[in-house]
């Protein structure tokens, strides 16, 4: 048995090593410049405050960190979303050897998650939904640690409060995760009485709470930003009735889609379809919750309000899909036809890259495509001519400036928009088109 489980695991391991490994050459080969979403939170970094004008600062803060340690470096930043993706499936693989109590069925819970495109497919894109995958899993391994224990652990309760604080800070959506998991607890002790109420709950509440202090008090001086930015993305501004009915449909279709894959390879190990919801289960409780609820939550938030959710927002939400339709099907899965499985995974696990590249170098026309280096040496020539000092500061928007602020040698400091009040406070300054450069007094 110690051999077998050690085979699975180094399966496991192999598994998440390539991942890591392709899902860092692929994009480092293909593109032509950083993404996006990686490019802004370089900027923010640059700057690191509490907050930023359409996140909060995780994101800036880990591609900061990446940026001390390894430069200017591409490759560094999509190593950087592929550990943070197998950070995340490591704890999905902890928490499901724990529910379902066999390395096997837990390393299928894990593999049925290269089916969502959200963790692989997009995971070159350093951004603040994939900032959130690792502290979502790990919410959901220590909740559960909390909620099955008879003895509850200070330690456990305060690493809840400190990751969900994390998250949140990557990304405020991570308080679906919160609130569902808050509502389970509350139903789970008042309701079904399946456990009771313990002081050191609320450890994680005040650890929560703490750690968000800085950025409350930055979102107060900054006229709360970041929310006006995170509802004009919703389209509430110019919503009417019928959007109150047409956003949560759409969500839900595109929802169905996100899993077609996924359902496609439960099919092809289940012997036929067929499972009894019991809510006495306390396992199969705490699954339906963490899955499905944050889910019902994001519906809702679209009914209500008849806003209209974006695709990627979903990204961390199916993390734990995977456990939960092993842990619903596990005795009707037909072993027999593993192998055609694991065949089925293995095409798609390389199918994805494969495609990835195909599209990254038959179309020329992304953000990837983007000659941030070109320009930043023409950029660092003409500021050379001009002046002897090196560039400290660069201005405008975080596309074109953040591009500068990474590829120049001397790494300045985005500092927001163009300001005519900013520029008449510098020594010197030069602006190339929509974008300034220049030292500070």
């Amino acid at each position: 048995m110690n051999i077998y489980n050690k085979n699975i695991n180094n399966v496991f391991y192999i598994f998440v090593t390539s991942h890591l490994i392709i899902w860092t050459i692929v994009p480092s080969i293909t593109n032509n410049n950083l993404p996006l979403d990686t490019i802004e939170a370089l900027a923010w970094g640059s700057n690191l405050d509490w907050g930023f004008n359409k996140h909060p600062p995780m994101s800036a803060f880990f591609t900061e960190v990446f940026f001390n340690i390894f430069g200017a470096q591409d490759w560094a930043f999509y190593f950087l979303s592929q550990l943070f993706v197998i950070i995340s499936f490591y704890f999905v693989f902890r928490f499901a050897q724990e529910i379902l109590k066999d390395r096997l069925l837990s390393l299928i819970s894990v593999l049925l998650l290269e089916t969502i495109y959200f963790y692989n497919f997009t995971t070159p894109e350093f951004n603040v939904n994939v900032c959130q995958l690792p502290f979502w899993s790990l919410v959901v391994y220590f909740s559960w640690k909390v909620y099955s224990s008879k003895n509850i652990k200070f330690f456990d309760c305060f690493l809840i409060g400190l990751f969900g604080a994390i998250g949140f800070l990557s990304k405020y959506l991570f308080a679906y995760l919160l609130l569902s998991i808050t509502i389970f607890f509350i139903y789970s002790i008042y309701k079904k009485k399946l456990i009771k109420f313990d002081f050191k709950y609320l450890i994680a509440i005040e650890v929560f709470i703490v750690l968000l202090i800085p950025h409350i008090v930055w979102l107060y001086d900054n006229s709360f930003i970041t929310f006006t930015y995170g509802l004009s993305r919703t389209g509430l501004e110019s919503s009417d009735a019928i959007d109150h009915i047409k956003y949560p449909i759409i969500f839900l279709i595109k929802q169905i889609g996100i899993l077609v894959l996924f359902l496609f390879l439960n099919w092809l190990m289940i012997k036929k379809i067929k499972f009894k919801v019991d809510f006495k289960d306390k396992k199969l409780l705490f699954l339906i919750f963490i899955n499905f609820l944050p889910i019902v939550l994001m519906f809702f938030t679209s009914f209500i309000t008849g806003s209209k959710i974006r695709t990627m927002w979903m990204t961390p939400f199916y993390l734990f899909f995977g456990v939960l339709s092993v842990y619903l099907f596990q005795s009707q899965i037909n072993f027999k036809r593993l192998k055609v499985f694991f065949l089925s995974f293995l095409f798609l696990f390389f199918l994805s890259p494969i495609l990835y590249s195909y599209i990254s170098i038959s179309q020329t026309d992304k953000r990837t495509d983007y000659p941030g280096k070109k320009i930043a040496n023409k950029v660092q020539i003409t500021w050379n001519q001009n002046f002897d000092e090196p560039i400290q500061f660069v201005i405008g928007d975080e596309w074109k400036a953040g591009n500068l602020s990474y590829h120049l040698e001397s790494r300045p400091t985005w500092e927001g928009f163009v300001d005519n009040e900013i520029l008449n406070d510098v020594k010197e300054y030069l602006c190339i088109d929509d974008v300034c450069i220049g030292t500070y007094k």
